[in-house]
């Protein structure tokens, strides 16, 4: 299905901007497409700088849960971190681990088993870490739900604290102090994950225990070069806003992943190739944060936590080595699935305009995947997801959205057909029995058919300008890579040609040929592209020997050569 370009209207005062700002027309108008206005310093988003982190006191609870914190670590209480399987949660347990460490109260960590226990707290789990004689549980990434939990926790004596940034139901748990971007305070930012929150306690907690607003050095260390680094892991892989305090988070914090002291970080680092003098956003996404969320996908977390936490140099390589096996394994389970789902999917004919969300469940499908399987499926069809994975007469489901459907509300619409469901607008999580499976697909297509028009399936690609190939400069390329970190709320920067023409033969490139070279030309300048994944669009290029494309800038250095080149997403052709 052929992608309709969205690309908004240039903004009136882009050349003032430009002037004012000292940047190339062209940045103007994406600093002004990301919601800065001429009355701003573009450099707070360039280069936003680290002292505008906001302080730990404005986060709903974090004064009161750094008391307690504090307060059972000089009483050399026995502390426990209970946390998600996913790199949000896994990061957020090594942030408080590594500072519980550091002020002489090592903690213990508790991370349930994704098929056994699901996500959260619950009740076996907490009767047997208060057998154990734990006196403190503090929750990362997850219990703002778990009421039941919490009163449990309660009877047994536990001091419970809960620290989350999931969505809170109508009332809230009853524990010591509850931790939450949107709960109480006067937080700023409402899109902190779970690392961002434990970040912003662990920080709360190093100023009790330093005496003051202003913390020791050595916690200063601490919160910059290594709770920072995890925070950013954890910020990039569960797919948050990346504006505002996010983005200040994620900046700095993945400038100092490279030099980052724990023998875990430098053995992930190692195991997935990357150069340790640079790493971005893509390469959390797609190479770092895979590896450390195979351990929870294809067996226990528990091994990525102890990565980032008891692993010295050789048992960090060990789990390093460990991971990448699982990722390996992970990836087929994932392809094999989603080509089983698919299948089922175009059998069943699920996938024309009278059922504008698929749902699809299999015997004997790996929990583990699903969730990316669905977001495969919504890639491929755009139209929301849900895949079920049925075992031993339980379902486990998982689900992905696009823009116009609330899936954590269409969920909630479903209820009555759902043991348990959480999550947020683009990505939840259910329980059901496989007798409910069928009701459960009637209800939620019924509610995406009733909220999505034909035309919000349509996929859509927005840009954020036209250009001509002339403007294509080292200084203007080099610049819209500074304006990362890339993600939600400031999307990888792409453009939009007008009509360019061959200027040499293209050709298919790569291993097995899957990808699409070519070199362009307009008004006698020369750019060089490459579509991946794209080589079914050569006879069409060879046939019209001109065309539009999308596509992102890039710096191609080579042989000490650089050069702006284009990464295309697509391509029009003319009628």
């Amino acid at each position: 299905m052929a992608k309709e370009w969205i690309i908004p209207p240039p903004w009136g005062h882009c050349s003032e901007a430009a002037q004012r700002w000292g940047v190339a027309p062209l940045i103007a108008q994406l600093l002004y497409n990301r919601g800065l206005t001429l009355g701003d310093d573009p450099r707070t988003f360039i280069d936003p700088p680290l002292k505008a982190l906001i302080p730990p006191e404005r986060l709903g609870g974090a004064p009161e849960a750094a008391q307690r914190i504090a307060a059972a670590v000089r009483d050399g209480r026995q502390i426990l971190i209970y946390g998600d399987y996913d790199v949000d949660g896994i990061t957020a347990i090594a942030i408080l681990w590594q500072l519980l460490k550091l002020a002489g109260s090592p903690a213990r960590f508790y991370v349930p088993h994704r098929t056994d226990e699901g996500y959260g707290l619950n009740e076996d789990a907490i009767r047997s870490i208060a057998s154990e004689g734990t006196d403190v549980v503090v929750t990362v990434d997850c219990g703002v739900t778990a009421c039941g939990v919490a009163q449990l926790a309660g009877e047994l004596g536990l001091e419970l604290i809960i620290t989350d940034h999931h969505a809170p139901g109508p009332e809230l748990p009853r524990a010591a102090a509850v931790v939450h971007p949107t709960i109480g305070g006067d937080n700023p930012n409402p899109d902190l994950c779970g690392a961002g929150v434990a970040f912003k306690l662990a920080w709360a907690v190093a100023q009790v225990l330093s005496g003051g607003e202003r913390v020791t050095p050595e916690y200063r260390q601490f919160l910059m070069q290594t709770a920072l680094p995890l925070a950013a892991l954890g910020t990039v892989a569960d797919i948050v806003s990346l504006v505002g305090e996010n983005r200040i988070i994620v900046r700095h914090g993945l400038a100092a992943l490279p030099t980052a002291p724990l023998p875990g970080v430098q053995a992930l680092i190692e195991s997935a190739g990357l150069a340790r003098s640079s790493i971005d956003g893509y390469d959390v996404g797609f190479k770092l944060a895979p590896r450390l969320n195979a351990a929870g996908r294809m067996g226990h977390a528990r091994l990525a936590v102890e990565l980032f936490t008891r692993a010295d140099e050789n048992r960090a390589r060990e789990i390093a080595l460990y991971l990448e096996d699982h990722n390996r394994a992970r990836q087929a389970t994932e392809r094999k699935t989603t080509r089983a789902a698919l299948k089922m999917i175009e059998q069943a004919g699920l996938d024309g305009d009278a059922n504008r969300a698929v749902v699809v469940a299999g015997e004997g499908w790996h929990a583990g995947v699903i969730g990316l399987v669905a977001s495969r499926i919504v890639d491929r069809l755009h139209r929301p997801a849900v895949v079920i994975a049925l075992d031993n007469g339980q379902g486990q489901g998982s689900g992905r959205s696009i823009e116009r459907l609330n899936l954590h509300d269409a969920l909630r619409a479903c209820r009555e057909h759902l043991a348990e469901f959480g999550g947020h607008a683009m990505a939840a999580g259910l329980k059901i029995l496989p007798d409910k499976v069928d009701a459960f697909t009637e209800a939620f297509i019924a509610h995406a058919n009733q909220t999505l028009s034909a035309a919000d399936l349509a996929p859509k690609l927005r840009l954020d300008a036209e250009v001509a190939l002339s403007t294509l400069d080292l200084e203007t390329a080099g610049t819209i890579t500074r304006l990362g970190p890339f993600g939600p709320g400031n999307p990888r920067p792409l453009l939009a040609t007008d009509w360019i023409e061959l200027a040499a033969e293209p050709r298919c490139v790569g291993k097995s040929g899957d990808h699409l070279q070519a070199t362009f030309t307009q008004g006698g300048v020369v750019v060089k592209a490459i579509a991946f994944g794209q080589a079914n669009e050569l006879d069409s290029l060879k046939e019209h020997r001109r065309c539009r494309v999308a596509f992102e800038p890039i710096i191609n250095d080579f042989n000490g050569r650089r050069t702006v080149e284009m990464q295309v997403v697509n391509f029009k052709f003319p009628e």
